[in-house]
């Protein structure tokens, strides 16, 4: 009878390619290729997907012009409007009106303002490298954050408003409708502040 070492019809443990080895089969390389692909699809999506917050760049640039623009016509208004007050320097309802809608425009460029930073500090500022240098009140953590900026600032500008239109309008019936209306929304817009923290 033969011996199996000697004429090869069985393999050894020790070359690796009996039933007992515990050493794996070989995988073919196309396995490999296949896997690597698709990590490397998931990365280049992932990549793309964040430089894709680069987009908000349009509405930070906008919210800036209208921010610049509420501030140039206030000033326009001013200038326009002062030499009527100088003529004219009597405490009166015209004069107070014309202060306030100077605060009136100058607020809403600030809170334009408030949002054009908002976005930027959110979605493009990375805070670890930026130069960019905010105060702490105008730093955004999160979305709330900035819409609670933005609320407070909406807030005071329809206090102002309907102080203006008070004003001008001397009082009556549709007046206090008004200010019942502007009320009723600041209370909403508190209340919506409050309870979504």
């Amino acid at each position: 009878m033969a011996d199996p070492l000697r004429t090869g019809g069985s393999a050894s443990p020790e070359d690796g390619t009996g039933p007992g080895s515990s050493q794996p089969e070989a995988v073919p390389a196309e396995a490999f290729g296949a896997g690597e692909a698709e990590p490397q699809l998931e990365r280049r999506f992932e990549r793309a997907l964040g430089l894709s917050r680069i987009v908000v760049i349009v509405p930070v640039i906008v919210l800036l012009l209208a921010a610049i623009s509420s501030f140039v016509y206030g000033t326009d208004v001013f200038i326009r409007s002062v030499a009527r007050v100088v003529k004219d320097p009597a405490l009166s309802s015209h004069n107070l009106g014309f202060l306030l809608l100077l605060t009136d425009l100058f607020l809403v460029g600030a809170t334009l303002m408030i949002a054009a930073f908002g976005f930027y500090d959110l979605f493009i500022n990375d805070a670890r490298a930026s130069s960019l240098r905010l105060p702490a009140w105008l730093r955004m953590r999160d979305l709330n954050d900035l819409k609670a900026r933005v609320i407070s600032m909406i807030i005071l500008v329809a206090a102002v408003s309907f102080a203006d239109v008070a004003v001008e309008s001397g009082g009556g019936l549709n007046t206090l409708y008004l200010g019942g209306a502007v009320a009723l929304v600041i209370a909403a817009l508190t209340a919506f502040l409050h309870f979504s923290r």
